[in-house]
């Protein structure tokens, strides 16, 4: 199964952790949260290929880095910001997705990623509030399942009870709104 945590250490799988969980019940709320952990994510993927057998630290510090950078960028363009981490968030998602139902696709791992990417793009331009709801439950659940290494199946039920208590909890509050 593709997992970041198999990249990176414990430290910044606890904070991978703590990010998911504020993305599974905050993301729309805080749309600077969303773009930031998109940022996070990517410099989490990224940083391992960039800095290999580095400290656990820099990796952390390289994931901060993007996100910090990501949330700079929501501030200024919004739009385009949650349109990018979009993309970014619906290629990890769709990835990790295929590799979690122990789908290889090798070198077509690059088209899948395009192709979640592609739509996690076009869902964050067109239905920009049900995006972030939708792109920050998923990628916020598949954090925090990550952070907790259980087995396969203890996994996916996780991910499952995550995902529909993130959008109800989401749902709730833009109700609210």
């Amino acid at each position: 199964m593709f997992k970041v945590t198999s990249l990176i250490g414990p430290g910044t799988q606890m904070v991978g952790l703590l990010v998911g969980a504020a993305m599974l019940f905050l993301g729309r709320k805080l749309f600077w949260l969303f773009v930031a952990a998109a940022g996070f994510v990517l410099g989490l993927v990224v940083a391992p290929g960039l800095f290999p057998r580095q400290p656990d630290w820099l990796v952390l510090a390289v994931a901060i880095i993007f996100g910090l950078l990501g949330a700079g960028l929501a501030v200024v363009i919004q739009k385009v910001a949650v349109t990018i981490a979009g993309f970014v968030l619906g290629a990890y998602a769709l990835v990790w997705v295929v590799m979690m139902l122990n789908l290889h696709p090798g070198p077509w791992v690059w088209l899948i990623g395009l192709a979640g990417g592609i739509g996690g793009a076009m869902l964050s331009a067109f239905l920009f509030e049900l995006a972030l709801i939708a792109l920050s439950t998923l990628v916020g659940a598949m954090l925090v399942v990550q952070g907790v290494n259980l087995g396969a199946g203890a996994s996916a039920l996780l991910f499952l009870g995550l995902l529909v208590v993130g959008v109800v909890v989401q749902v709730n509050m833009w109700q609210e709104d």
